[in-house]
């Protein structure tokens, strides 16, 4: 088996549901994040596809951010629950994560971050935990770098670098 397949099936796993968290948490419990992220999910403004999605995010020092997916009309207007949440902790100074659960009515599979919400998260780091559940609380733990393999972030912006290799950019 591949050294990254090996460590994607080993950070895949699957637990029982938890208990509510305040918005401190003084030690990282991923059921307490993940019951968060359900609860923020009963805020989903959604009546367009009825897709109720929630998500919280556990900022460095243990404050938790939540957030829902909000829709518009116009659809590519609208919020994923996930950029919601991050988007929240930013606009209160916080740019180092250490986790994020997401959070939605699917029972027969874990509720999975779009292409879009995996780059904004990997803006702030690729090494942080990612908490996919189902309904029923169980959820599947993965980071931002498996999710998002290869990725582009800051980093490649920085003194020195050139994406695309033309030397003079």
């Amino acid at each position: 088996m591949s050294r990254d397949l090996h460590l994607i099936t080993r950070r895949c796993l699957a637990v029982g549901t938890g208990s509510a968290v305040s918005s401190t948490m003084s030690r990282y419990n991923p059921k307490e994040l993940v019951q968060k992220s359900q609860e923020a999910k009963e805020q989903a403004y959604c009546p367009y596809s009825k897709f109720r999605v929630g998500a919280a995010v556990l900022t460095s020092d243990g404050t938790v951010f939540t957030g829902c997916n909000v829709e518009n009309a116009s659809y590519p207007l609208g919020l994923c629950a996930e950029r919601t949440a991050i988007s929240k902790a930013v606009s209160e100074g916080y740019t180092s994560f250490k986790a994020i659960a997401i959070a939605s009515d699917l029972e027969d599979r874990f509720i999975s971050p779009c292409g879009a919400c995996r780059q904004f998260m990997r803006e702030f780091g690729s090494q942080w935990d990612v908490y996919m559940s189902k309904s029923d609380g169980s959820y599947k733990l993965m980071t931002v770098e498996e999710l998002l393999p290869c990725s582009f972030g800051p980093d490649d912006l920085r003194k020195g670098k050139n994406p695309v290799g033309n030397s003079k950019l």
